[in-house]
């Protein structure tokens, strides 16, 4: 009986052993599949340079995935938004645009970026088999409905952002990027240099960005930029278990830079707005006074517009984009001249000059904390010079 008992054990653990067995082999080749799979499988960042169109001034980035074995060649891109959503522009301007990650085959995306004489760069990721896997899955899983939508924000999480950081969390190790000394720019310095050429669509910028969009950044900061993106992650360094390899281990030019055609911009620029405002303001203010008359219309005519101006900023500060909440060109563009109309429509002394002097003043000390936009200045003396105008009413 001794020996029947120990010969079941033995049968017993032969069974488990010969199980564990194939299961351990099941796995180590269903690893090893994975892994030649994923061998062939290139991901790339996919960097554009800026074309004509304002909104695309900036650049573009994606993530590109290229089966070599089957061909499959798919575009992971986290810049899709629709202009026909409902209030979208307003919904832009207070930072409640929803944008959402869109695949498409790569070859439609890179003709569309040929036909405006865009270039396409890509950077190939020197990351491994199991790397790729956990990226791959995770792009897929980003992009199913439930979650392929996300609240945009143009400055903290964008089409460059989102790239870099969903690649950063799927490397097993740390991703570590070569510091760039001496280089602290505000964010309005950096989108004034991609919007030169475009004087209105600077202007735009300038006008809704407020003091925080002066202030300097950091490194990870001016990555929402794809060049600069672009730039760092190809100096960046993979570290695992003390060894330390290049993020990327090729860079490929897939559309070469071809010919743009301008756009036509306004013919006017702002500052030449400014400059014909003020001219306007001194000829009336010449005129006033050797005429000993007070032109009640042109007051109107320019609290209005300040006045309606404001309301937009005014708004901003409630918005989420965290560099528009303070903003000192409310000092100009101020919505209380609204209030005031009135009493200058009945030609009836007001406390506006006055006040709106005073607002000037404090305009002008603050653009030591705070770059203005283009022709904010000019605008700002045309009302001193009604000041001036009213100081003597009676």
């Amino acid at each position: 009986m001794y020996f029947c008992i120990v010969k079941q054990f033995e049968n017993i653990f032969r069974t488990i052993f010969l199980a564990i067995y194939a299961i351990c082999a099941t796995s180590q080749l269903s690893q090893a599949q994975t892994h030649e799979q994923m061998d062939s499988i290139e991901i790339g960042l996919i960097t554009c340079s800026p074309h004509e169109e304002v909104y695309s001034l900036y650049g573009h980035t994606a993530i590109r995935c290229h089966n070599l074995a089957t061909g499959e060649d798919s575009i992971y891109n986290y810049g899709i938004f629709d202009f026909k959503k409902p209030y979208f522009i307003w919904r832009f301007v207070f930072g409640l645009t929803d944008y959402e990650l869109g695949r498409s085959p790569a070859g439609p995306f890179f003709h569309y970026y040929h036909e405006w004489g865009s270039q396409v760069t890509e950077d190939v990721l020197n990351i491994n088999a199991k790397e790729k896997e956990n990226l791959l899955n995770a792009l897929r899983n980003n992009y199913l409905p439930q979650n392929r939508i996300y609240r945009y924000n143009y400055f903290y999480d964008n089409c460059a952002t989102r790239p870099r950081d969903i690649i950063e969390s799927n490397i097993e190790g740390s991703v570590v990027y070569e510091q760039r000394t001496g280089e602290s720019p505000s964010f309005r310095d950096m989108i004034r240099k991609k919007t030169a050429g475009h004087p209105w669509a600077t202007f735009g910028n300038d006008i809704l960005l407020g003091v925080k969009a002066d202030l300097t950044t950091t490194q990870r900061e001016q990555e929402f930029l794809p060049d600069i993106l672009q730039n760092d992650i190809v100096r960046a360094a993979i570290q695992r278990d003390g060894i330390t390899t290049p993020l990327v281990k090729e860079r490929r030019i897939i559309v070469p830079s071809g010919q743009q055609t301008p756009i036509d911009d306004f013919p006017v620029t702002p500052q030449q707005c400014g400059v014909i405002i003020l001219a306007i303001s001194l000829c009336i203010f010449v005129i006033e006074h050797f005429t000993r008359r007070t032109f009640w219309w042109f007051d109107f005519a320019i609290m209005a517009f300040t006045g309606l101006a404001g309301i937009l900023l005014f708004l901003m500060i409630f918005s989420q984009h965290p560099t528009t909440s303070i903003n000192l060109q409310i000092l100009v563009l101020n919505p209380l001249a609204l209030v005031f109309i009135p009493s200058v429509i009945r030609k009836k002394k007001t406390r506006w000059f006055a006040i709106s002097a005073i607002c000037i003043c404090l305009f002008f000390i603050g653009g030591i904390i705070q770059d203005y936009a283009e022709g904010i200045n000019l605008l700002a003396l045309c009302l001193l010079l009604r000041f001036l105008r009213h100081i003597n009413d009676k």
